[in-house]
């Protein structure tokens, strides 16, 4: 039996400089030399060997690695938490979205949040993530994502149910405009919105101000014209401040989702990408409609001044901007 104390003393006793130099070189601060060696290079255990070594300390960097997890650090990735200048009113309009969405839920309307997800290519190009697989079967896809390569592209317009935790998802296949966004609003109702909500008589929408339903697009507002008159609902739309999209619920209760679904499988085909949406699950519930849109959507189509003013639009006091309703026109054409 070895006597207490005996073997080889930590290098923390035989070199008790060792610490104090390793913090000093993985600190986050700039202190010092502007130029030092490690302010720009990645500031692996191996890299950090190197430097103590060049400075007297020799240890390995699997030491180096134990000393950082002793002293509490840990590999940290970069994490988008970083806003930029934030509207005054940002908090007071979260608050009029959640009580707009509150009441319609709590009065049996229906309450939806939309947005486009990343368009992505069709075809055998990589996609992001892993799945189980057998050993060394990779699948193969292209050493290049070139657009020009590709099946077509797939623009996923998300319309997600708040109260029911549905989604419902129009993949489009040419341009995202504020026709494709209001076509999948359009699809969502006649599949699944008005069986729902039978006696609805308004239906309350949450967006961010950005792509095809931003709230300065006109066609946007004379398409939901065209929408309320067809439906009769009374559409209110209110829509999330510039940087605040991630906010919006469709974000992190579908999109999110769907990602994680097909993580790892290329999209090599329009079926494909139907059937991984449609089959997206959640422990909580949630459930996923699919469908394809075919349909041309031309960019740059051109609303008139007169088109626009003959939009029933009642602008709210707080930003009107941000806020406002639809609703059906007194005499629809026709």
């Amino acid at each position: 039996m070895r006597r207490l104390g005996g073997g080889r003393k930590p290098i923390g006793e035989t070199d008790p400089e060792l610490v104090v130099v390793l913090e000093r070189l993985v600190a986050e601060d700039c202190r010092g030399d502007p130029m030092q060696v490690l302010l720009w290079t990645s500031k692996s255990v191996r890299r950090l060997a190197v430097e103590l070594r060049e400075r007297g300390h020799e240890v390995h960097f699997t030491t180096v690695a134990h000393l950082l997890r002793s002293l509490g650090y840990s590999l940290q990735s970069n994490r988008k938490t970083l806003e930029g200048a934030q509207h005054p009113d940002r908090d007071r309009q979260f608050c009029l979205i959640n009580e707009r969405v509150g009441a319609a839920i709590a009065a049996g309307e229906p309450a939806i949040s939309i947005d486009t997800k990343k368009k992505e290519l069709v075809g055998e190009f990589k996609n992001a993530g892993r799945e189980w697989r057998a050993a060394g079967e990779p699948i193969r896809v292209s050493t290049h994502d070139f657009p020009s390569q590709a099946i077509g592209k797939a623009i996923p317009y998300g319309v997600y149910d708040i109260a029911s935790d549905e989604g419902f998802v129009n993949v489009g296949i040419t341009s995202e405009t504020a026709q494709l966004a209001v076509a999948s609003i359009r699809a969502w109702w006649q599949d699944l919105g008005s069986e729902r909500y039978p006696a609805a008589r308004a239906l309350q929408i949450t967006a961010d101000c950005g792509g095809g339903n931003g709230n300065r697009i006109r066609l946007w507002k004379t398409e939901l014209q065209k929408l309320a008159d067809d439906t009769g609902l009374e559409i209110g739309v209110c829509h999330f401040p510039a940087g605040t999209s991630k906010w919006n619920k469709i974000e992190h209760r579908l999109f999110c989702h769907i990602s994680q679904n097909w993580r790892g499988r290329p999209l090599i085909s329009y079926q494909v990408i139907i059937n991984s949406i449609a089959a997206t699950t959640t422990s909580a519930g949630l459930k996923v409609y699919a469908r394809l849109d075919q349909r041309d959507y031309p960019k740059k189509v051109e609303v008139t001044d007169a088109q626009l003013a003959a939009v029933n639009l009642t602008s709210d006091p707080f930003h009107p901007e941000w806020n406002y309703t639809i609703a059906p026109s007194p005499n629809p054409a026709g």
